[in-house]
């Protein structure tokens, strides 16, 4: 019965959502990369979404639950945190999500060699 519990168990999103001042969301996007670099177990992926021509984006941070978020609060975690918070034109609407429905590509297969 646990085999089927675990199978009906759906990953975390935690989702934040704002804009950065003028010109730096580069150093935003550095500083989120060092942050996540940090997370380890449940983490299971991120994505740093940039809307083209701006400086608003969209963070997506998967975990197999949300305990395994709390539980990656480091000294480098936070020091990051707080050299990206001054970036923030105002803080941004942050919020967890269930992920419902996932659809990606298949295991990746080694690439086939083309004869030349």
């Amino acid at each position: 019965m646990s085999e089927f519990s675990d199978f009906l168990k759906h990953k975390q999103a935690y989702v934040a959502i704002g804009e950065f001042r003028p010109g730096t969301f580069s150093t935003a996007r550095q500083l989120y990369e060092k942050a996540v670099s940090t997370y380890q177990q449940g983490f299971k992926g991120a994505y740093l979404l940039q809307e083209p021509g701006s400086d608003r984006g969209i963070a997506i941070i998967l975990w197999e639950d949300v305990g395994d978020m709390d539980a990656h609060q480091s000294a480098a975690y936070k020091d990051a945190l707080n050299q990206i918070a001054h970036l923030f034109e105002q803080p941004p609407t942050t919020n967890f999500y269930e992920v419902c429905s996932e659809i990606g590509l298949p295991e990746s297969q080694p690439a086939e060699k083309t004869p030349v």
